[in-house]
């Protein structure tokens, strides 16, 4: 971790235990719950069931139903309401089931959210932390597995924030909910339960062993804006978020490459002064995100890298990504950024080094 992510964290706790994700966004909640009374959680089956994937759960019964309550499935009225309860002052922390199904709710965040701080010229504000999980990875299909973050990172008055451990989760979701502005927050559902490496046919992970799994019980926050180095390299620069964090880091090791990877944490604000230095001393970038290539964050970050360290470049700047394809089920781990493709672009890279 580089000093400047560990000077963004703040507040930590002294006391620890091993979550995985769900666990670790459960946490967050709560502690805000129980710091402000006026952080409420929404969403469809959010309150005596749990949420889908359970990271509601316990919630309700806490704290009750005027806080934490089941919505109609209608996202657009839940992001409605959500937008009416911020700028009347609460701070509502709404739940999309999957990111797939939020585009009907895309007006309400776009043309209401992302802009009231702006329209009212500073009176009212958007406080507002959506969260959804989102990717693929765990055979959903076309409407489970969607990677929908470059179309909000192009909206101007909203942030867009991608965990990839329990530690960052429950830190970042803090800092979230806290913020005035508009927050997505997106959720690789494919590492709630432990990091993955991209082989699908190996035995799975757990958080358990991971430092990333290591969270404060108690209150602290990891602030937007601020990537994290997660391994320090001189041959290559890798950007990533998400589950493809976990992924290249297996790649890396598998090649013996001496690559230095990059988790942005947050697509916007984004940290490009990081991404600028590491990329200035390794003369090389390749970018792996999982959502489809055309128009995906990816060509924004190559654009940025391309405009602010061309001379600094000894190599094409390569982009491993998800195909222009709606997410096939039956060929899942064809579209998925996996170790083949990482490795094959690793090797064109690095073809001159």
């Amino acid at each position: 971790m580089t000093d400047t992510a560990m000077s963004a964290e703040t507040g930590a706790a002294d006391t620890t235990a091993r979550m995985n994700m769900i666990q670790a966004i459960n946490s967050a909640l709560d502690v805000c719950m129980g710091r402000d009374a006026d952080v409420m959680v929404m969403g469809e089956d959010v309150g005596y069931f749990g949420g889908v994937f359970r990271a509601t759960a316990g919630l309700q019964a806490k704290y009750g139903k005027t806080r934490v309550f089941d919505t109609p499935i209608t996202e657009i009225g839940i992001m409605g309401v959500a937008i009416g309860m911020g700028a009347y002052g609460l701070r509502p922390v709404p739940e999309i089931q999957f990111a797939d199904y939020i585009y009907p709710a895309l007006d309400q965040l776009v043309s209401e959210a992302a802009r009231l701080r702006y329209r009212s010229a500073g009176e009212f504000t958007s406080p507002i932390t959506i969260r959804s999980p989102y990717g693929g990875g765990i055979f959903g299909g076309q409407t489970h597995s969607q990677s929908p973050e470059g179309i909000f990172t192009h909206v101007s008055g909203m942030k867009t924030v991608i965990p990839s451990t329990p530690y960052d989760a429950k830190g970042l979701l803090i800092a979230a909910i806290e913020d005035n502005d508009p927050v997505l927050f997106l959720e690789p559902k494919r590492i709630y339960n432990g990091p993955f490496n991209g082989h699908w046919d190996r035995p799975a992970e757990n958080w358990s062993k991971h430092p990333g799994g290591e969270v404060p019980t108690g209150y602290y926050r990891v602030d937007l804006g601020k990537a994290k180095v997660v391994r320090p390299g001189e041959a290559l620069t890798i950007l990533a978020y998400g589950t493809m964090v976990h992924v290249c880091a297996q790649v890396i090791a598998d090649e013996g490459i001496d690559a230095e990877i990059i988790d942005l944490r947050t697509l916007v604000p984004l940290d490009i002064e990081t991404i600028e230095a590491s990329v200035k001393k390794t003369g090389r970038c390749m970018i792996v995100h999982e959502a489809t290539r055309t128009s995906g964050f990816g060509a924004e970050l190559s654009a940025l890298v391309q405009e602010r360290c061309f001379y600094h470049l000894e190599a094409p700047i390569e982009r491993v990504t998800g195909f222009d394809t709606p997410y096939p089920h039956s060929l899942e781990w064809a579209y998925f950024p996996g170790p083949v493709r990482i490795g094959q672009a690793l090797k064109k890279i690095m073809k001159d080094a």
